[in-house]
């Protein structure tokens, strides 16, 4: 059976800047910390879109979709849902598995190591 990864892009949007205090209160609470220990996470990021100050972008990747379903049934996600509540955000999501194949040559071309 092949193990698929799976990277989550969620886009956490709010009014006066709760989208950033919330990432702020989910790295300051140990929250993300915790996350990144799970078996399986591969990467639980926060990134600031450019143009859009009432929006954060959190990149979520897992090694296999199990890994997922066990984060998804921990107590982690209650205290997850709490904050977000707490700052009244709304979600819009993204979903990608990996490709085995890799980057295709032809692209390699455009990407500087």
């Amino acid at each position: 059976m092949i193990q698929v990864a799976i990277t989550v892009n969620i886009y956490y949007s709010g009014v006066n800047g709760n989208a950033v205090k919330f990432a702020e209160e989910m790295v300051s609470s140990g929250i993300v910390s915790d996350i990144r220990a799970e078996d399986g996470n591969m990467g639980y990021e926060y990134f600031f879109p450019m143009d859009d100050k009432e929006t954060v972008l959190l990149i979520d990747s897992w090694k296999d979709q199990h890994s997922l379903d066990v984060h998804h049934a921990s107590p982690m996600m209650a205290k997850i849902t709490e904050l977000r509540e707490k700052y009244g955000l709304h979600m819009r999501v993204e979903r990608y598995v990996s490709d085995e194949s890799g980057v295709p040559a032809a692209d390699m071309a455009f990407i500087r190591e």
